[in-house]
């Protein structure tokens, strides 16, 4: 993929960095001159800095940012992509499974967000990037509360990007679209990932790249808004193993 995006002396925090579209993130943005930093409960490969931290863990998070400020002085970017993704009908999920997905899909991107965005309101510029999907508008078999919380996320990231409009810090959603990650190849089984692809087909993680590095270039004067990869993915909701 030829970057045409310039990070020079930018720092740009991943969450979820470690796999799948984050990874391919990191590799981009230090390609084109950046430093991109990774919070992760899982290592990256080797060479990318990385703060083993469970972004549904507060103080940890802020933990994690103090570190990344003391180490580089500056946050330009924030990329919310961690997440889990269990499946089970809504009438045999059980409350543990309920509470880790919303904490860690919609706890962890409010905490990151409370932790970095006063900085750069400090430094009055910066781009969050939050991802949701489009099973929270769709819905999907087995995967409630996947998708409320990435709901939840479009009206949170909205919410906030109008609060820091006025101090030059942007906001915006991204819907990846069905993408070829662990977590797809883990919550799928193989008829289902047949399925999606004889459908609407399964992207890479680098198609995502790309989008992603436009929101956080200043190229995006924009905020508040919510970029979408979809493909018909309500022809998909109807799937039953």
């Amino acid at each position: 993929m030829k970057v045409r995006f310039d990070a020079t002396g930018e720092v740009v925090v991943i969450t979820g960095g470690a796999q799948g579209i984050g990874a391919a993130l990191v590799t981009a943005v230090n390609a084109a001159g950046g430093t991109a930093v990774v919070f992760d409960v899982t290592a990256p490969v080797e060479g990318v800095e990385h703060v083993m931290v469970d972004v549904a863990d507060r103080s940890a998070v802020e933990a994690a940012v103090a570190g990344v400020l003391e180490r580089h002085g500056r946050i330009d970017g924030l990329v919310a992509g961690a997440a889990v993704q269990p499946r089970s009908p809504v009438l045999e999920m059980d409350a543990a499974e309920w509470t880790r997905t919303l904490q860690v899909n919609l706890d962890g991107v409010v905490w990151a967000c409370q932790a970095v965005v006063p900085h750069m309101v400090a430094q009055q510029s910066g781009s969050v990037v939050v991802f949701t999907s489009g099973m929270a508008s769709t819905g999907f078999a087995g995967a409630a509360a996947y998708a409320a919380s990435k709901a939840a996320l479009v009206a949170f990231a909205k919410t906030l990007a109008v609060e820091v409009a006025g101090d030059r810090v942007r906001v915006n959603v991204v819907a990846p679209g069905v993408i070829d990650t662990e977590q797809f190849r883990g919550a799928n089984a193989s008829a289902e990932r047949e399925h999606w692809q004889d459908t609407i087909g399964i992207g890479d993680p680098e198609d995502v790249v790309g989008p992603l590095l436009f929101l956080l270039s200043d190229a995006a004067a924009m905020t508040g808004s919510l970029l979408t990869r979809e493909r018909a993915f309500a022809k998909l909701t109807s799937f039953v193993e």
